[in-house]
């Protein structure tokens, strides 16, 4: 199906759409899905992880998930308990997450990135009571400082193949009950997950999400356009949540969710085509790839962008042959806003478009007030199915709302058409290839070393990852470059940050600029005509 054929679909109107999605009643937790999906269309294919061979019909999904649960529950897993989740994309990490659903109990998404040192941060953060942890990652549980003592050995299932003391995750469905409906079902406003964010404060925050904020997420991603998505990709790690947004997206439609093990530009379109999807996210990365005679051999429906430069929208779309929409969303709130699909004057706008059903947005100063339609302002967000709070963090909890509003930390503005549009942060955050970096948290790190007196970390433009990370340092008055290389601080990054997080920028500062409050001024930083000149390039092993 052509784009101009997926347009000419004739469906009702968008405030139509939104009023019968919001109108139709939610299933009653994550697992009655399942059910029903499994009714409706048993033998279908839920899960493909094409990589590995390994394909799931519903049916089967859903005796895997009961027959998980059974074991989890002998071994002492229920509601309530905290699960730590630290696995590739392989078909255990989401067989784990329904099987916890259906406990009752909530899964903590572990980064498989992570180190010792922020595996001890959120495992004490979140109460953690066990992990279930893949075998590539035993190195990192290992290193652990601050492992807590109700972590024992017994409470570590492992995924592979390694010889370990930990009891084995394959051996919880042995003699296990594909029938288990020993444990009350889980309500609409039970905790499914605490889900991290790299926030502001420095260290990352858990996001509180229920299984109303699942459900919403996957049926509003379903249903608003009207369209049928029965083959959908996911490329980007299960422990984020756009896979697990996704997966039930595709329960809502009976579709398949194809699974890559990791994200790859190059193979991209060659897995669009050969899986004939009709929906995934895009990644603009993909666009600057070298274009192909067969990039318009797809069957996408649509694609979703996030903070695409709008002066490659048309293009992209003509050349794939496809609809491609911004939409805006983040881990506290899911899906905010979303542009049509039919709104195709909006090509080109750079616009995020209107806001999704169940959400009511509006653009606030900072005091919470209002702004006049047109001003800029912080954009706020409240629906059902939001953030319950973070975790463990109540101070931070009440920072974030104002009433029961959403503070997103992002600065829009509204037109007068009542379409909404990007135009900063209020937030300290770094983007880099799709991943959000707190600038506080790479500082704490830089600061931890005693020659160092103060740091700051900013972005700087690239055109392959959207933003790198440049880290400003300034020594202690009594050493210098000569005895404190680039290299010996770049190596303690290494150690202490997930690789994704570590700059690849360092700048040896005499001082840092400061506003009259004595605050680092971080936009004097960021505004140089050529941020990375007189810098070591961690990439190049250079100085620039």
């Amino acid at each position: 199906m052509s784009r101009v054929d997926v347009l000419s679909v004739a469906v009702p109107a968008w405030p139509e759409r939104r009023r019968v999605i919001e109108d139709e009643p939610l299933p009653a937790n994550v697992n009655a899905l399942l059910d029903e999906a499994t009714a409706a269309a048993p033998n279908r294919i839920a899960l493909d992880f094409f990589e590995d061979g390994e394909r799931l019909s519903y049916e089967a999904l859903r005796g895997r998930v009961n027959r998980l649960a059974s074991g989890m529950a002998r071994r002492g897993i229920k509601r309530g308990s905290h699960v730590g989740v630290m696995l590739p994309n392989i078909s255990a990490l989401p067989i784990t997450w329904l099987a916890l659903a259906r406990l009752g109990a909530a899964m903590v998404p572990l980064n498989l990135a992570y180190t010792p040192r922020e595996l001890d941060y959120v495992v004490m953060d979140s109460d953690i009571d066990w992990i279930v942890i893949h075998e590539s990652c035993l190195a990192a549980f290992a290193g652990m400082r601050k492992r807590p003592q109700r972590l024992t050995d017994q409470h570590v299932f492992v995924v592979g193949d390694l010889t370990t003391p930990h009891p084995r995750w394959n051996a919880l469905e042995d003699q296990a009950n594909e029938d288990f409906d020993d444990v009350p079902p889980a309500s609409l406003d039970d905790l499914l997950n605490i889900q991290y964010t790299s926030g502001t404060t420095g260290f990352p925050k858990g996001c509180m999400l229920s299984h109303r904020y699942w459900l919403t997420m996957g049926k509003v991603s379903a249903r608003r356009d009207g369209r049928v998505y029965q083959r959908i990709l996911a490329a980007t790690p299960f422990f984020y949540m756009d896979p697990q947004w996704m997966m039930l997206m595709a329960f809502f439609q009976r579709a398949t969710l194809f699974v890559a093990r990791r994200q790859s530009a190059s193979r991209f379109m060659e897995w669009v085509r050969r899986y004939r999807i009709n929906f995934c996210l895009f990644p603009e990365i993909v666009f600057k790839q070298p274009a192909s005679p067969r990039d318009r051999e797809n069957e996408i429906v649509r694609v979703n962008v996030y903070g695409l430069n709008k002066e490659n929208h048309a293009a992209l779309e003509e050349r794939f042959d496809f609809v491609a929409r911004e939409a805006f969303g983040m881990t506290e709130i899911g899906s905010g806003l979303f542009m049509p699909i039919e709104a195709t004057e909006m090509v080109g706008s750079g616009s995020c478009g209107v806001p999704s059903p169940f959400r009511e947005v509006r653009i606030a100063d900072p005091e919470g007030n209002t702004v006049a339609q047109g001003e800029w302002g912080e954009l706020l967000v409240r629906g059902p199915g939001i953030l319950q709070g973070y975790y463990n963090k109540p101070e931070a909890t009440q920072t974030a709302f104002h009433g029961d509003w959403f503070r997103t930390g992002d600065l829009f503005r509204q037109d007068d058409d009542g379409y909404f549009y990007v135009v900063g942060r209020v937030k300290e955050m770094i983007r880099r290839a799709g991943e959000n970096i707190s600038a506080r948290e790479i500082e704490s790190v830089l600061c931890a070393l005693p020659y160092v007196a103060e740091a700051a970390a900013v972005p700087v433009p690239d055109e392959r990852r959207g933003e790198e990370v440049k880290a400003c340092v300034v020594l202690q008055s009594n050493v210098g470059p000569s005895t404190v290389s680039a290299d010996r601080i770049l190596a303690h990054c290494e150690a202490e940050l997930a690789r994704f997080k570590v700059p690849r920028y360092l700048q040896f500062c005499d001082a840092l600029p400061k506003t009259a409050s004595g605050k680092i001024a971080k936009h004097l930083l960021k505004d140089n005509p050529d941020p990375i000149a007189g810098c070591f390039d961690r990439v190049e092993a250079r100085w620039r």
